[in-house]
């Protein structure tokens, strides 16, 4: 069993803390899609304020819903629609201080009012992305997407791979 209390006085040592876990929580697992559910459970459990944490893969050339803790989500997502659909098609973090203001936004849960979207590169191949939702406006700051970029750089591989390749077929 695993017990991760997670209680720093900083987001720089919460994310090192939440690294350190994720780390934990999947070295050896081969199965991308285990290690996603522990991801996203432990991100779930560890950060105040959110209303969805999880994953989306690539899948074919667009995102599909994989692990996650929240309210049901859309479960497909086209690169270039949304903020994760972005995120998937520029590769670049997304942070989003006001959803709404968001060209082209997808209002899974209109709860949410502010997200952060991490793509999550292996080898240069786009796999993924983390999707953090809140139901508070400019939830997310630098240090939260820096410490979710450098989350996903250390367990990226995990994420992806062999367990990856075999939901294509």
């Amino acid at each position: 069993m695993y017990d991760f209390r997670i209680d720093a006085a900083d987001k720089p040592s919460l994310y090192r803390e939440l690294a350190q876990a994720a780390d934990a929580l999947t070295a050896g697992e081969p199965d991308a899609i285990a290690n996603m559910a522990n991801v996203a459970a432990l991100l779930w459990e560890a950060l105040p304020d959110l209303n969805w944490a999880g994953f989306y893969r690539n899948i074919g050339g667009e995102l599909v819903l994989g692990p996650f803790q929240g309210r049901p989500a859309c479960i497909r997502i086209p690169f270039g629609k949304g903020v994760c659909g972005t995120a998937a098609a520029t590769g670049e973090v997304q942070r989003v201080d006001d959803v709404d203001a968001f060209p082209g936004h997808i209002a899974c849960d209109s709860a949410s009012r502010s997200e952060l979207v991490v793509p999550i590169l292996v080898d240069g191949a786009l796999i993924g992305v983390l999707d953090l939702d809140s139901p508070s406006p400019r939830r997310f700051d630098e240090e939260d997407a820096a410490g979710c970029v450098s989350l996903i750089q250390r367990i990226g591989a995990r994420l992806g791979g062999m367990a990856m390749a075999s939901l294509d077929g």
